[in-house]
């Protein structure tokens, strides 16, 4: 808890077996009061060992409801237990849990209502193991989304990111796709309900357990990008009406 609201770290998980046990183990748990794992029907053992690192809420789907559905457990659950804040941290061990103390900082402080962890500032992403052709397609959405949607973000398609109870309450999340097109649907919806987003430079690793996105799901995810920049923008003028852009 800090400054009198409550820390949750949710960790969508799939697959996790290998790298959530040092998840955990860096998460500042003097900080962060719950943390909250939602197994989207892992074929491993995830579901048990989160339930032997003493987990407080641990919810296993029956079936695979993707990246995407998982999120939305994870957000339904981290505001039924009343979260103020909320971290969603990969328990892949691709982004460091030790820059959740700085991320929660930022918004406990009522400076911005969204912080997103940036692979890009700081250079890391290559040096930490960021395939060349991921690095060059980022860019490359990155700079077409910011030229449509009109905003300055140093990338779109982190997976570290925080938000106030705030935010989770007035975005239609519910809304979005079940895949991976769901973080940047989210993004989307930041912007055009009026929040300011926070960027903070975030190390990352990568390696066999992390990042099981391949390339032609890479491409799929793209175009999808690339659609979901231009509703945006149409929205915007007027020109067509989405659902998930109606606030909750």
């Amino acid at each position: 808890m800090i400054n009198g609201l409550k820390v949750v770290v949710v960790m969508p998980a799939y697959n996790a077996a290998k790298t959530l046990e040092q998840t955990v183990a860096d998460i500042d748990q003097n900080l962060v009061d719950e943390l909250i794992l939602v197994d989207d029907a892992s074929r491993d053992n995830t579901f048990e060992l989160a339930n032997n690192l003493g987990i407080h809420h641990i919810i296993k789907h029956d079936k695979n409801k993707g990246y995407g559905g998982n999120q939305k457990t994870c957000y339904k659950k981290a505001l039924d237990i009343g979260a103020d804040i909320v971290i969603m941290l990969h328990p892949d061990y691709q982004y460091t849990p030790k820059l959740i103390p700085s991320i929660v900082h930022l918004i406990a402080s009522s400076l911005y209502s969204v912080v997103l962890g940036s692979r890009i500032l700081g250079g890391g992403a290559l040096r930490g193991g960021m395939p060349l052709y991921k690095y060059i397609s980022n860019r490359f959405l990155t700079l077409t989304q910011n030229f449509i949607i009109g905003a300055k973000l140093s990338e779109y398609h982190t997976g570290y990111r925080a938000f106030t109870r705030q935010v989770l309450q007035k975005v239609n999340f519910n809304a979005n796709s079940d895949d991976f097109i769901f973080d940047n649907q989210m993004i989307s919806q930041i912007f055009m309900a009026g929040f300011e987003i926070a960027e903070i430079t975030c190390p990352t690793k990568y390696f066999n357990e992390a990042s099981s996105i391949n390339f032609k799901r890479s491409l799929k995810y793209g175009l999808g990008v690339l659609k979901v920049s231009v509703e945006h923008r149409l929205h915007k003028w007027g020109f067509i009406r989405i659902k998930r852009y109606e606030t909750m």
